[in-house]
């Protein structure tokens, strides 16, 4: 499961906001069921930003948003957010050079 948070930040907040991106992201890497996460910018507007973060299940994730150190790093941060859908549930998914993998739904 994919949960993509998306921000704009002017370039005069970057520097403040990339250290609570990074505090952030540290409180959500200690979390069980986290896999990867990444804060990237866009090349072609900056003051674009995603907070980009898998996890094993939507189940995972959402204990996660009541862990303490959570709640005091992240949950300000992506009350921040863009507001639209963030989480995303794979339906397919491919290596490379290796087959195109379909998923089912776990929606009810």
């Amino acid at each position: 499961m994919l949960v993509s948070n998306r921000f704009v930040v002017g370039e005069d907040a970057a520097e403040s906001f990339t250290g609570r991106a990074h505090a952030a992201l540290a409180a959500l890497a200690a979390c069980p069921g986290y896999r990867r996460g990444e804060l990237l910018r866009a090349l072609d507007d900056p003051e674009h930003w995603v907070l980009l973060t898998e996890w094993e299940s939507v189940g995972t994730y959402r204990r996660a948003l009541g862990a303490f150190d959570v709640k005091v790093h992240a949950t300000p941060l992506l009350a921040e957010s863009l507001n639209e859908p963030s989480a995303y549930e794979a339906l397919a998914t491919a290596e490379p050079q290796g087959p195109i993998v379909a998923h089912t739904s776990d929606r009810a």
